[in-house]
């Protein structure tokens, strides 16, 4: 079964920056799949942060992030990445990607849709 596996959390200073990224285990390649990054802050509902084509032709961002983060996916690698840049306290929380099935071109941003979840990796924004 598809496993996925975050890194690259940390604790940060406003703004400074962060590359996440989230692997799949051996054996499985992503390269049909869609990927999201998702982020849970504590007491509140988990939300979408990007999301990807399984192609990494086209990306989606939440408002919030627009214009510092960046999605991107070296298929080769079987990795996915989320580079964070002028991070803010508000972006904290447990970050997550996920997957799901859909060799197309657009991205899959509904959080319900995908069926395989990594274990999160942490990032605290903190002076």
């Amino acid at each position: 079964q598809l496993q996925l596996v975050e890194s690259g959390g940390g604790l940060v200073q406003p703004g400074g920056s962060l590359r996440l990224s989230c692997a799949a285990s051996s054996g499985f390649t992503l390269h049909y799949y869609a990927i999201g990054w998702f982020r849970q802050a504590p007491g509140m509902e988990r939300e979408g942060v990007s999301c990807i084509s399984s192609h990494g032709g086209s990306t989606n961002y939440a408002d919030s992030v627009k214009g510092r983060f960046t999605m991107s996916r070296d298929n080769a690698k079987n990795t996915v990445y989320l580079q964070m840049n002028s991070l803010k306290p508000e972006d904290t929380g447990i970050y997550y990607c996920a997957a799901v099935f859909q060799p197309a071109v657009q991205p899959m941003c509904e959080k319900l849709k995908y069926d395989h979840w990594g274990q999160g990796t942490r990032v605290t924004v903190s002076s």
